[in-house]
């Protein structure tokens, strides 16, 4: 079971000098009804299998299985159209590990913070850069995004956002 929050991040502060790590993302989609994802993380490749939430977003069921490579790269030439790149940078705090995605092309401008968590009420500290929650808000899940790129709605958002 996958538990966790989502969060906008304050893009004037310099979180990236707080991150141990980061990676390169592509990853693309197959399936409809439960998102089934392609994922090249760097040089590996992932299948994920993830299943609808029934509590706003913040938990539901998760199967990953790493893959090779070229299997990766064969996968997702049968995804559907809208490839979501972006840089994760994990960015450990108070017992924690923030990751912090950093997208690119046509969701440029859109930096979120995603924390893992044991239990639904688990409580956890924020950092400074930490703002908004948009856990469960479909426009920020990564399917959406794909369908529905950052470029065509980020007006809609407070300008530190954008």
């Amino acid at each position: 079971m996958e538990i966790e929050r989502k969060f906008l991040v304050h893009k004037q502060m310099d979180w990236k000098k707080l991150a141990t790590e980061s990676s390169h993302i592509r990853q693309g989609y197959m399936a409809a009804f439960n998102t089934v994802r392609v994922r090249l993380r760097d040089d590996r490749g992932y299948l994920t299998i993830k299943g609808h939430s029934h509590d706003g977003g913040l938990s539901r069921y998760e199967f990953e299985k790493e893959i090779t490579h070229e299997e990766a790269l064969q996968l997702l030439k049968l995804c559907q159209d809208g490839i979501v790149d972006k840089h994760r940078y994990l960015v450990p705090y108070a017992g924690h590990v923030f990751e912090v995605d950093e997208f690119h092309g046509d969701n440029e401008g859109l930096v979120m913070a995603e924390v893992e968590l044991s239990d639904t009420k688990e409580t956890f500290e924020k950092p400074e850069f930490i703002a908004d929650e948009v856990t469960g808000d479909p426009r920020f899940y990564n399917t959406y995004l794909r369908m529905k790129p950052f470029k065509l709605w980020k007006e809609a958002l407070r300008p530190e956002y954008r």
